[in-house]
């Protein structure tokens, strides 16, 4: 069982407001250099005139990995539509890399389409992220081309506005479910996302952004202490997940449901206009 450590920080920011990138190559451990090659390997094998580039975002390529603890989070930037390619081979190549290599706690490669690099609207997600806390790995470096960015209202609406729906997806892959393992991973993803919604409900206040659990799980308890203590039990859950899908519905029905209407209660003060889908 991993004990929740105080580790990770909060983004940079430049003189002009704009969060600092602090991933680098050279800040990557040479042991994970053996791992990065073999996802390289792997994608161009399996879609030799797909890739465009590759990314290592998170906490491996800022220097701040932890033995058995950090995943290895990569980014495939594809010529394509990723969902017009086949990507059965995904699913068995994570497992490998992540069995051959024993001090890394998985492996998860995304897929992102080129158009949306060269479309980037000012808070696209995974151009966000790469710009934020990536690094290229393989191909033509993308990050120098996107727009900077400010931990603000903006940034924060693009987080929130999709946290329903996002809670409603681990519902739906967790009813049901009886693959342990499968379960676990629903629980760490969803977990993941309610703790950093925790910490962007207060970039108003803060001015702070951070993709790190435990700064995240501070910078809420800070404004929300009377909440503090179910946000922990999240980010407890992040690491250590539920292997019973009754037993993480059910927080998600209580803690999940309250900050889902928290978020609901601060978009309507900083995005009044948003579309908003009412049920049939």
């Amino acid at each position: 069982m991993t004990e929740i450590r105080k580790i990770g920080s909060l983004c940079s920011i430049d003189d002009k407001g704009y969060i600092v990138n602090e991933s680098k190559p050279e800040k990557i451990n040479n042991k994970f250099l053996e791992v990065i090659r073999l996802i390289n390997e792997s994608c161009l094998i399996a879609l030799p005139k797909e890739i465009h580039s590759i990314y290592i975002r998170g906490s491996v390529p800022r220097g701040l990995d932890i033995e058995g603890v950090s995943d290895v989070d990569v980014i495939i930037v594809t010529y394509s539509n990723p969902q017009d390619i086949d990507l059965d081979w995904v699913e068995e190549t994570e497992q490998f890399i992540d069995q051959k290599f024993r001090f890394i706690n998985g492996v998860e490669f995304g897929f992102s389409p080129l158009i949306e690099f060269e479309e980037s609207k000012y808070c696209s997600m995974i151009p966000f992220i790469l710009k934020t806390y990536g690094v290229c790995v393989y191909g033509e470096n993308l990050i120098n081309k996107l727009p900077d960015y400010k931990p603000d209202i903006s940034l924060a609406n693009e987080h929130l506005i999709h946290l329903t729906s996002l809670i409603d997806t681990a519902k739906q892959g967790l009813s049901g479910n009886n693959d342990i393992e499968d379960i676990k991973d629903w629980c760490s993803w969803v977990m993941r996302i309610i703790v950093r919604a925790g910490g962007v409900l207060v970039i108003d206040k803060e001015h702070s952004y951070t993709r790190d659990l435990y700064p995240a799980f501070e910078l809420f308890s800070k404004h929300y202490p009377e909440k503090e203590q179910e946000m922990r039990t999240a980010l407890w859950y992040s690491i250590n997940p539920l292997s019973s899908s009754e037993e993480t519905v059910k927080f998600l029905n209580h803690f999940g449901n309250w900050i889902e209407a928290e978020t609901e209660q601060w978009l309507n003060v900083y995005n009044p206009t948003r579309e908003i889908h009412l049920p049939l």
